[in-house]
């Protein structure tokens, strides 16, 4: 049941969009095939923190920003869709420096929507549900890698692992947990799909 209102909620979220949907910004600071470094602008995004496996984190964190950007908010304005859906496994502490990867055995995971770049915190509609968090991230710097097909525990492992070992080659050190991106609706076919993990990294010590 919960995953048909997931596929209802975003049929209508993605219904009718040909149009470009707002990613975003970045410049590719290096590129080899499906692996990317990328210089990310600040940005703004809508945060809420679920609990479950990534497939139920992320249907019920989907849910939950999806009816805050559809007009659950204090002004009940609506918000223009951007793309990608991120699912972030929360570390055990804020701090923590070694690689987490997405696996089953996370429990509490950080699911968001990055805001179109037309808004500034101050000028998004407050939440009305208090699970919906907004906040500014700086600008960062990712290791990407984007691939196709089913997002299976074992395919997004498989993926962070060539990632770190692509990583090493570059000798940069991945830093806290991957981060998953997803950027097509359910429905979407297999091999149209986009979906990436990234991590925050920095240049190995000397």
């Amino acid at each position: 049941m919960k995953l048909l209102q997931t596929c209802l909620v975003g049929m209508i979220f993605f219904s009718g969009v040909a149009m470009a949907i707002e990613e975003p910004k970045y410049t590719v600071l290096e590129q080899s095939g499906s692996f990317e470094l990328r210089a990310y602008e600040p940005k703004i995004i809508a945060e809420v923190k679920v609990k479950g496996d990534m497939s139920e984190a992320s249907s019920a964190g989907f849910r939950l920003i999806a009816a805050y950007i559809f007009g659950k908010n204090q002004s009940k304005e609506k918000i223009e869709m951007t793309a990608p859906v991120t699912v972030l496994p929360q570390a055990e502490s804020p701090t923590m420096s070694s690689p987490v990867l997405i696996n089953e055995g996370t429990n509490e995971w950080l699911v968001s929507f990055v805001m179109p770049s037309s808004f500034e915190l101050n000028t998004l509609p407050t939440p009305v549900d208090e699970q919906v968090h907004l906040k500014k991230i700086p600008a960062e710097n990712k290791a990407v890698i984007t691939f196709s097909g089913f997002n299976t525990y074992s395919k997004v492992e498989t993926k962070t692992s060539e990632l770190k070992e692509w990583m090493a080659s570059k000798h940069l050190t991945p830093i806290g947990p991957a981060q998953f991106a997803r950027y097509n609706p359910p429905w979407t076919l297999p091999f149209l799909r986009r979906s990436e993990i990234m991590f925050d990294y920095r240049p190995e010590s000397k």
